[in-house]
């Protein structure tokens, strides 16, 4: 049976396809995104986290972890969480050390019959609303065997599947995995390839093909943008991708304004937030924004 790290299942949730929906985040992620909201997704490991606020700077931690590095922040010495995999024997000593509970770790190996469990508890509410499953992350899709173990799992039981990813995979594994979902919600972060690569990290052909196919081929794809300062935030990158939208035979996209809510979650990584201090996007913000999509002839939403 197919395993996955697993950092979170969400439940009633109303934005992540129709009806209400159970998530599955796997964690994992070919890209790199300066604006990630949730950068513990970006590993495919399980990895520790450790909260400034709660820690006593008491050292017990390190009592337990001769391996791991020592960091020191405002007189709170600890683990640097960065010196040791989630899943060893020294990170899940530490967590049990912790007087404070300031260490934790994020994800979990489960199997697909463990997450199917859980999904199958709110199986009332998809029949009644509409909804189904999600898969996202992270990027799900860099664990394939599980996606289709699962997808297949859920179809057998008459749940709804969908899937948010950024289609930076190869066109077999999307493709294969494409005819196991009934809705598909794909990023269009960009079409210029060096924007791209110099905030993502990514190869836009790849992504971009994988879309054109998409909408070519599966019955219901909706392409969502995150609109981010500094990098497609202006009127010209709206309306490069909304002409390539049209041109792919896309009718329809979702702008989602940049929002700084994950801005804490690198602390607990001790990783650099590359957007720090930079201001929240609302919809009203994005009025000229989404006037050239509706101008190309495509529908744009929030």
């Amino acid at each position: 049976m197919e395993t996955a790290t697993i950092f979170n299942i969400q439940k009633f949730s109303l934005d992540d396809g129709p009806g209400i929906r159970t998530v599955v985040f796997l964690k994992g992620c070919p890209l790199r995104c300066a604006w990630c909201a949730n950068p513990e997704s970006q590993a495919r490991a399980p990895q520790l986290e450790w909260k400034e606020s709660a820690c006593l700077g008491c050292g017990a931690c390190l009592d337990v972890a001769p391996s791991a590095a020592a960091r020191e922040i405002d007189g709170k010495r600890h683990v640097d969480v960065r010196t040791l995999r989630g899943d060893s024997s020294e990170a899940r000593a530490v967590v049990v050390a912790c007087p404070a509970r300031a260490l934790t770790c994020t994800g979990e190996a489960k199997s697909v019959e463990e997450v199917l469990r859980v999904c199958l508890q709110d199986q009332p509410f998809y029949e009644d609303s509409g909804g189904g499953v999600t898969l996202s992350g992270g990027e799900a899709l860099t664990w394939p065997g599980f996606c289709e173990e699962l997808l297949g799992r859920l179809r057998e039981e008459g749940i709804d599947t969908c899937i948010e990813t950024e289609a930076h995979v190869s066109p077999r594994v999307f493709r294969r995995i494409a005819g196991l979902l009934d809705h598909m919600l794909v990023d269009l972060k960009h079409v210029d390839a060096d924007k791209l690569k110099a905030q993502a990290d990514g190869h836009a052909d790849l992504m971009l093909a994988n879309l054109r196919w998409a909408l070519a081929n599966h019955p219901d794809v909706l392409p969502r943008t995150p609109v981010v300062p500094g990098f497609n935030d202006g009127l010209d990158d709206a309306r490069a991708m909304a002409r390539w939208l049209r041109e792919a035979g896309g009718t329809r996209v979702q702008l989602l304004p940049f929002h700084n809510f994950g801005e804490s979650k690198y602390a607990l990584l001790d990783k650099p937030y590359a957007l720090y201090g930079v201001k929240n996007l609302r919809p009203e913000n994005l009025a000229s924004y989404r006037q050239v999509y509706l101008d190309e002839g495509i529908e744009a939403f929030y």
